[in-house]
C-alpha cells in the first residue's frame, strides 16, 4: 500500500510533519511517503497557463500513483496553512479529476486545545467537492497544548495518543481497500 503523506506546514518543528513521521513507524505496511512541496510557487494563474510548474506536475504524479493521500492539517487562524491551500489549489488545476475517489486521510495536530478541528473540517469540505473518497470517521485531533504528547525531538510519545492515532492508521488502511 503506497500512501503519500502532505503536512500542511512547512516548518522544520512541526507538529502536523511529526505526526506523519509517527504514522510511518505506526504503520510501515502503508509505506507513507512524506512529500516535500516547499519548492510549489504561489498559485498565480498566469504561470499555470505560461509555465505550468515542473514541481507540480511531478506531485500530481505521485498521486496519481498513491494508493491513498493522508492530510495533516495545522490549523492558522482557524484556517488551513496558507501554504496547504497553495498547492491545494495548484493540484485543482488544469482540474480537480486527480482527486477523483482517491482515499483520503485528514488528521491534524495544534499548540492548541481543538487539534486543528477547524482547518480539517475546510480541507475535507474540498476534498468532498473534489470528489475524493474521505474517510470520515474515526476522527484524529492532536491538540498538544504542552500536554506533552511529542518530546523535545517531535516524537509522538504520548500512550493514549499513539494508540489512538494507531487505530485511526488501522481504520484508514481498510478505508483504502475498499
Amino acid at each position: 500500500m503506497n500512501v503519500l503523506a502532505i503536512s500542511g506546514s512547512l516548518r522544520k518543528k512541526s507538529y502536523n510533519t511529526a505526526l506523519l513521521r509517527a504514522a510511518q513507524k505506526l504503520a510501515p505496511e502503508m509505506g507513507i511517503e512524506i512529500l516535500d512541496y516547499s519548492a510549489v510557487p504561489i498559485f498565480n494563474q498566469d504561470v499555470e497557463e505560461s509555465a505550468y510548474p515542473e514541481v507540480v506536475t511531478d506531485i500530481r504524479g505521485k498521486i496519481t500513483v498513491a494508493d491513498a493521500v493522508l492530510f495533516a492539517v495545522p490549523e492558522f487562524n482557524r484556517t488551513p496553512a496558507g501554504s496547504l491551500k497553495n498547492l491545494i489549489d495548484w493540484l485543482s488545476r488544469p482540474d480537480y479529476k486527480l482527486w477523483n475517489q482517491k482515499p483520503v486521510g485528514i488528521v491534524g495536530a495544534s499548540s492548541g486545545p481543538r487539534g486543528a478541528s477547524f482547518a480539517q473540517y475546510d480541507v475535507r469540505r474540498i476534498m468532498s467537492y473534489f470528489n475524493a473518497r474521505t474517510m470520515g470517521q474515526p476522527e484524529f485531533y492532536c491538540g498538544n497544548d504542552e500536554d506533552g504528547e511529542f518530546d523535545a525531538e517531535m516524537n509522538l510519545v504520548d500512550p493514549k495518543t499513539t494508540d489512538v492515532f494507531k487505530k485511526f492508521l488501522a481504520a484508514l488502511s481498510e478505508h483504502i481497500k475498499k
